[in-house]
């Protein structure tokens, strides 16, 4: 099954809007209609199985061409609109790719001159010439769900973006999974700040587009007023989001905190971990609203683990378990399942599990071993199966031999209440190999009451005197990725 149909199978008819605004709508009815004709007319004139790359921020015109070249039976591969000309000649060449769809306000940004380009009036003219469809161009019951659906490109460890391969069954298996946990049903309306070349964005795209909802485009989240306005104007049900949205609103928006949502029903976190003491800020000041935090990876379509909202302050710190139809454990350094509060790395089964990387056999062998996914993750697992994230493999410092984990650094750091975030890291040092590093985040950095001296003293009275940083930098600004990710290299 093509995941188009997948998505569109009980709603094509609508007249409801999916995408209600706040700059542009569409119904489902259209968006069906739209994405069908434009379909066509790639499968007509350009065939199948080729990789078009899709440069757009998140608007009616990316969706409709998203679920089109996935309709016509050949790859999407969407990319940053901020992209840096090297990236995507990289991913163009990578790909073999000769046609690109691309935002008219894009266009200037590249020289694309010898490509076949298509844009919003482009894309119009295409609408209006497509003749009527006929059976073909809407039923494909012959078409192969293995077959690749889209490429996700990620950060590598060379330097160099990885193309992720998401086939049409890890696309289908991976929104079925989400769905029924979140148990989303055709009222759910989500505010998305996520861009949708980033496999969580796409998630929510995907899980709303199958139950029938609607969602609220913002590409805009820097201008919290607007995100905050979208969610009691549209009546949004959901929000989801990563760490640095959270820590935005709760400490960088004074009114966040004291507005009332009275139809947001749930937020969802992930793309990394937030510390708990912002888990606990948002529910003592939300108390009413469903707190899910979420692990994933694109390599795994998007979801892996999640939270039960109900077990949130039980196992407060927690990824969760393993979500429907995905199998998680640790493996030790023998690769064999760790003990309980032993810590190894994640590794996970499922049919939401990557094809590979694209060009990339040696990468994607050593990421995908025995049929698991090795996420490169460091945890360990409880008495009760829950999943407890340490670090990343490359973020262990060691320091005079002693390995030590930068997020239990940073979460002792957040807690002091003037804090909205902070990064650690290890920077080079003659005698003890590593020495650690914390920049400091702070509300305003004229007004900041903290200093060096006290940072250190309130890590000194909660960690091991090896732990506390050596090094503190103050900042007010937060750097942030087009994902809404925190740029981590201080």
């Amino acid at each position: 099954m093509n995941a188009f149909d997948y998505f569109f199978a009980d709603s094509k008819e609508q007249e409801k809007d999916f995408i209600l605004g706040p700059k542009e709508a569409i119904s489902y009815k259209a968006l069906y209609k739209n994405s069908l004709k434009l379909s066509k007319y790639l499968k007509d004139t350009f065939g199948e199985n080729n990789n078009i790359v899709l440069i757009s921020p998140n608007s009616v015109f990316f969706v409709t061409a998203y679920l089109a070249i996935m309709k016509s039976g050949n790859t999407c591969v969407p990319v940053n609109p901020n992209i840096e000309t090297n990236n995507l000649n990289f991913i163009i060449d990578v790909c073999k790719s000769k046609y690109i769809f691309i935002a008219s306000e894009l266009q200037n940004r590249f020289d694309l001159k010898k490509f076949t380009l298509i844009n919003e009036e482009n894309l119009n003219n295409i609408l209006n010439s497509v003749e009527e469809l006929v059976e073909a161009d809407i039923n494909d019951k012959d078409f192969s769900k293995e077959r690749l659906a889209e490429i996700i490109f990620t950060s590598g460890s060379t330097g160099e973006p990885k193309g992720v391969m998401i086939s049409h069954k890890n696309l289908i298996a991976n929104t079925d999974s989400i769905i029924e946990y979140f148990k989303l049903e055709s009222d759910n309306i989500i505010e998305i700040v996520l861009p949708f070349y980033y496999c969580f964005g796409l998630s929510l795209l995907h899980t709303h587009l199958k139950v029938g909802g609607s969602v609220v485009l913002n590409n805009a989240f820097i201008f919290i007023g607007s995100v905050i306005n979208d969610l009691i104007k549209y009546k949004c049900t959901g929000f989801a989001g990563v760490p640095s949205h959270f820590q935005i609103l709760l400490r960088k928006t004074k009114s966040f905190k004291t507005t009332h949502f009275p139809d947001l029903k749930y937020v969802a976190q992930a793309g990394g971990k937030l510390h708990t003491v912002f888990i606990k800020e948002f529910i003592n000041s939300f108390p009413e609203i469903k707190f899910y935090v979420m692990y994933g990876q694109t390599e795994a379509t998007a979801r892996l683990s999640y939270l039960p909202v109900e077990m949130l302050n039980k196992k407060l710190g927690s990824i969760g378990k393993g979500i429907p139809g995905v199998k998680l454990e640790v493996f030790n350094d023998k690769y064999q399942p760790a003990k309980p509060g032993e810590v190894g790395e994640i590794v996970a089964k499922g049919d939401n599990i990557m094809m590979g990387y694209i060009n990339d056999i040696e990468d994607t062998n050593r990421t995908i071993r025995n049929g698991w996914l090795y996420t490169g993750d460091l945890a360990y697992k409880d008495e009760d199966g829950y999943f407890y994230l340490t670090a990343r493999k490359k973020e262990i410092i060691k320091v005079g031999g002693k390995r030590i984990s930068p997020k239990e650094i940073e979460e002792v750091i957040v807690s002091i209440p003037e804090v909205v975030d902070c990064t650690v890291e290890g920077i080079y040092d003659e005698i003890l190999g590593e020495s650690i590093k914390a920049k400091i985040i702070v509300g305003n950095l004229k007004e900041n009451i903290l200093t060096n001296a006290a940072v250190k003293e309130y890590c000194a009275n909660k960690l091991a005197l090896f732990k506390v940083p050596q090094i503190i930098e103050f900042s007010d600004r937060i750097k942030i990725a087009a994902t809404g990710k925190k740029v981590k290299r201080i």
